[in-house]
């Protein structure tokens, strides 16, 4: 089992409030990767319009919203299992799935190792490799599959390294899997974002493998953290029946109902959100490449890992410059496999882009 350090998350601004004395409505942050342009217009409206929906029950099967999400992602709407979060929905499975021992791809979020261990399973790492640009090596993760393992964890697009398995490559690792009796769970909290969606999740295969199960949620691409609403996909009848049978009786508000269907039919905003994130992805990257004092990563998600390679500056560093000018990035030190020269920040709007590169010069230029 790794040893997991302590960390400021994109969520913790009352946590930074106290340590740097800067009031929270005053921080930027970069580090939870949640959509910059916030909620929909749309949304804003139509949730105004319906806060009576709060003097009842929300559907107990969520129908509606399952059949958004089907129209919404392509899959059937009897695979949907809707949750509190794609974090309830880890738990549940894992629950269900009670794993043994668990294969997890690192560096990555920290909560898939926390629910095994919680569920008396144990963990091992398959670490990205730097000299690989942390990007996988499909050859090498399917020869160290064996009948020991019971679940194999990947997020897809990764957090925090960004970077992304083809749905190619995903057959072969769910065929492999198979061969070993082994369950897949894939996180698709960024998938929306990815340059190219269609070649990346694995929904689809949902249709043909039964031990595959994706989680989904509504926090990063929909900017809704704090509504909670999330979903998994799974072909697996069987599993999506236990964890329903485990999952408690409205979990989702009623509020949340009637916001979900509204977001996946938001064509306008999510074409608006893909058009921001992929023109300034791509100007970002293409900034830092030019730099010599950072090494960075080509991103898939809409977020961007960078190691400083400036002699004296290390990512806490580059942390405190930053938050005192209301900026929070995340530091990476934290994670499994990285060390404390690497930063990982998230895709603003032009102008707060703008100022974190500025930030960025007047410590590595």
């Amino acid at each position: 089992m790794l040893t997991h350090k302590d960390h400021f998350h994109g969520s913790d601004l009352e946590k930074i409030e106290k340590v740097f004395g800067i009031k929270k409505e005053d921080i930027v942050s970069y580090s939870a990767n949640v959509n910059p342009l916030g909620i929909s217009h749309k949304l804003r409206e139509v949730l105004s319009q319906h806060l009576d929906a709060i003097t009842r029950y929300p559907d107990r099967e969520y129908t509606k919203l399952r059949q958004c999400i089907a129209d919404y992602t392509g899959a059937q709407m009897e695979n949907i299992i809707m949750g509190n979060g794609s974090t309830e929905l880890i738990s549940l499975f894992i629950q269900t799935n009670h794993p043994k021992k668990a294969m997890i791809l690192g560096p990555t979020y920290s909560e898939y190792e926390r629910d095994i261990n919680l569920g008396g399973g144990t963990c091992i790492y398959f670490p990205l490799k730097e000299e690989n640009s942390f990007q996988m090596d499909v050859n090498a993760l399917c020869h160290q599959l064996d009948d020991n393992l019971d679940l194999l964890v990947l997020c897809n697009p990764n957090n925090p390294t960004s970077s992304a398995i083809t749905r190619r490559e995903m057959r072969r690792i769910l065929d492999a899997c198979m061969e070993h009796g082994i369950f897949v769970m894939v996180d698709e909290t960024y998938v929306e974002f990815a340059p190219d969606e269609k070649n990346v999740t694995s929904v689809s295969l949902t249709n043909y493998y039964s031990n595959l199960i994706i989680l989904r949620g509504t926090s990063k691409f929909f900017a809704s953290p704090g509504l909670r609403l999330g979903y998994a996909i799974t072909g697996n009848r069987d599993v999506a029946k236990e964890i329903n049978t485990r999952k408690d009786p409205w979990t989702i508000n009623s509020l949340a109902e009637i916001a979900g269907q509204i977001m996946f039919q938001d064509e306008d905003y999510i074409r608006e959100t893909k058009q921001l994130i992929t023109s300034e992805r791509a100007r970002m990257y293409q900034e830092l490449s030019s730099w010599d004092t950072v090494r960075v990563y080509e991103p898939q998600a809409n977020f961007i890992l960078v190691k400083i390679l400036k002699e004296g500056v290390d990512a806490e560093m580059l942390f405190e410059h930053c938050i005192r000018k209301g900026m929070m990035i995340r530091n990476c030190s934290t994670f499994p496999f990285l060390d404390s020269q690497f930063i990982r920040f998230c895709i603003m709007s032009p102008e707060d882009n703008d100022r974190l590169m500025e930030a960025f010069r007047e410590l590595l230029g």
